[in-house]
């Protein structure tokens, strides 16, 4: 029996087909495969604090180096502080004095209150002797009205009034006798008044002279006596003089105004005889002088509670200038950077030593602005460094900014510096601590 057999070109072929689709298939595995994932590369970030004194001094002693963990509180460095130590031994001087001050004040405010209440008892006790006297006054003729009818004090107002009515019809009338004096016509008068007083004061003297000279040698007599009668003479011809100036028209305003204002001065103090008699209990002189010396005390006591309020705040300001000569740690972090040694004196604001929060780091990387729709706000992503290779950290997104720009130059291609970019700030996953500020980090984004 014959069997049909496919001719040996065909086994060939056959042959040649699968061994070819397997090389392709082999040939393709080989080939290295074109990874799509956004990937982007940037430097491990930490925040930084600059520590800086407030104050100008010289530094005693800086208790951390460089690499050094510090925590929160910790003290970094001190600052010489005996400058501000003499001061505050002078501001707390100046406070117990201003105590002192008070104390004085509030003992003398003391005394003047017992002695206002003493010239108190005292004015209340006249007064009471005086309450009834008005119902006893006759009643004037002038006016039908008895005296009783008004109070103490209804009198006390109504002299006070008057009191100032004589006060203006005073000062109106010495105005007006400046006024006629001043007059030409008034010349005359005013200097026959002058040469009489004048003429008698020098009688008044001869006379004297001559009293003295009487029991003397006879030269003496003499010569005393001719003063005498030369001095009477002058004052006779300056009373001649006088009377013959009374009848001038100048002379009679002048005499008149006067007149007036002898008056006016007479009414001006009558009324404050009224006033003071009346003046007694509350109103008495010696009360009210006692009631301001009291309130003179106490104005004393408050102005010395004042000065303590000062001095207290002057102490504050220099206890507050003594605490900031110790820096201490804002913030846990490690000691990056030292700037200074004890001995040296520092500035305020120069920059002393820098901290870094190593438990809080970033890392900054830039997409370009077509692929910036794959990255959303906590992502997670890859990250690797050249410091610990195939090791791979993690990292979330924390922000995405919402605005284009040109790629800093800090990208490491030049064909990505060309286009614009989107930052993207990620927080590093790093619980062993392993990375560092500066370290360059590559991402993934998954």
């Amino acid at each position: 029996m014959s069997h049909n057999r496919p001719p040996v070109p065909v086994i060939i072929l056959v042959v040649l087909i699968v061994f070819g689709t397997a090389g392709f298939f082999i040939w393709q595995q080989l080939q290295p495969q074109t990874d799509t994932s956004l990937t982007a590369s940037g430097t491990v970030e930490a925040l930084q604090i600059s520590i800086a004194p407030e104050l100008a001094g010289k530094v005693l002693s800086v208790l951390v180096e460089e690499g050094d963990s510090v925590q929160a509180g910790d003290v970094l460095l001190r600052l010489d502080g005996s400058l501000l130590e003499a001061q505050r031994g002078l501001a707390s001087a100046s406070l117990d004095s201003a105590k002192s001050a008070v104390t004085s004040a509030e003992a003398v405010a003391a005394t003047t209150r017992a002695q206002y209440d003493l010239a108190l008892v005292a004015a209340l006790a006249e007064e009471s002797a005086l309450r009834a006297t008005d119902w006893k006054l006759s009643n004037p003729s002038d006016f039908d009205q008895p005296s009783w009818y008004f109070g103490r004090a209804e009198q006390l107002a109504a002299f006070e009034a008057e009191s100032v009515a004589a006060q203006d019809a005073l000062v109106k009338a010495r105005e007006r006798l400046e006024f006629y004096e001043q007059k030409a016509t008034s010349g005359d008068f005013l200097q026959a008044e002058r040469d009489l007083s004048a003429a008698r004061a020098a009688y008044q003297v001869a006379q004297d002279v001559l009293t003295d000279a009487n029991n003397t040698d006879s030269a003496l007599r003499d010569a005393a006596q001719t003063a005498f009668d030369d001095a009477r003479a002058e004052l006779e011809d300056a009373q001649v003089e006088y009377e013959d100036a009374l009848t001038s028209e100048g002379a009679e305003d002048i005499l008149t105004a006067r007149a007036e204002l002898r008056v006016a001065q007479e009414r001006a103090d009558k009324a404050a005889d009224r006033i003071r008699a009346l003046q007694t209990g509350l109103n008495s002189p010696k009360v009210l002088a006692a009631q301001k010396t009291v309130e003179q005390a106490e104005a004393a006591v408050s102005q010395a509670q004042a000065a303590i309020r000062q001095a207290e705040a002057n102490l504050a300001v220099i206890e507050a200038q003594l605490q900031k000569l110790t820096l201490t740690a804002p913030a846990d972090g490690v000691v990056l950077t030292r700037n200074i040694q004890p001995g040296e004196v520092v500035n305020p604001g120069s920059v002393a030593l820098t901290l870094a929060n190593l438990a809080d780091l970033t890392l900054t990387v830039y997409v370009p602005e077509d692929r910036y729709g794959e990255v959303s706000l906590g992502q997670i992503v890859e990250v690797i460094v050249d410091s610990f290779p195939g090791e791979t950290f993690s990292a979330a997104v924390i922000h995405i900014s919402d605005s284009a720009e040109f790629t800093p130059r800090n990208v490491q291609t030049v064909e990505g510096r060309k286009t614009t970019v989107f930052a993207i700030k990620l927080r590093l996953d790093d619980p062993e601590g392993k990375l560092k500020p500066g370290m360059p980090a590559d991402v993934t984004f998954k």
